[in-house]
């Protein structure tokens, strides 16, 4: 049977945010009682909640979501559990992964928590060299937070790859077999970034 599952944190005032990035405010723009409809108004940044990460993000030169073709955002996934591994992932765990399909790595990590797992430089040139081109983590990002340096985004995006971060409950994919990933961002004309709701279809 087929399912369909939310990989998506919640977007709500006052959620974490990335250090430095723009908080999170919603409230009401337009109301029934007032106008005659509601309308929410949005404050966030390109990078809130769960997201994406173009290769502009990291350098003016590179390309934008909408140089991206929509199969970055979309296809067969493979999970990695990396649960219990400490904070540096490294290039053995995906040694099995091959070029086609959307890695995920399951850190376990609480959502919006800094010091979580991330992928060491290692790991992320195997995964390019291995013709992988959209990597997911269930953190704050793919390397540490806070970061003085970026080398996972660095090896990744210069490989056009992209970058989907804050997922929310990879472990719930752990030991399916059939997983297809679906995290379409905005259409931001010059976007490097957008909020996505990412979503699994599994069985």
């Amino acid at each position: 049977m087929t399912r369909l599952l939310d990989l998506s944190a919640p977007i709500e005032t006052g959620m974490p945010v990335y250090p430095g990035d723009p908080e999170v405010s919603i409230g009401p723009a337009l109301t029934v009682a007032r106008d005659g409809v509601n309308v929410l108004g949005l404050h966030l940044g390109s990078h809130a909640g769960t997201h994406v990460d173009a290769p502009f993000h990291l350098d003016d030169s590179l390309p934008t979501l909408d140089d991206l073709p929509l199969e970055r955002f979309h296809g067969p996934a493979t999970v990695v559990d990396a649960r219990g591994q400490g904070a540096m992932i490294g290039p053995e765990l995906f040694e099995e992964v091959r070029a086609g399909v959307i890695v995920l790595v399951a850190t376990g990590w609480p959502f919006g928590r800094q010091g979580h797992p991330y992928l060491t430089a290692e790991a992320a040139e195997l995964l390019v060299e291995r013709g992988v081109r959209t990597v997911g983590i269930d953190a704050f990002s793919v390397d540490p937070t806070p970061a003085d340096a970026f080398p996972a985004h660095e090896r990744l995006l210069r490989a056009h790859a992209v970058i989907a971060e804050n997922l929310y409950g990879l472990d719930r994919l752990i030991g399916q077999r059939e997983i297809e990933v679906s995290m379409f961002p905005l259409r931001i004309t010059g976007g490097d970034g957008s909020p996505v709701r990412a979503v699994a279809r599994v069985g």
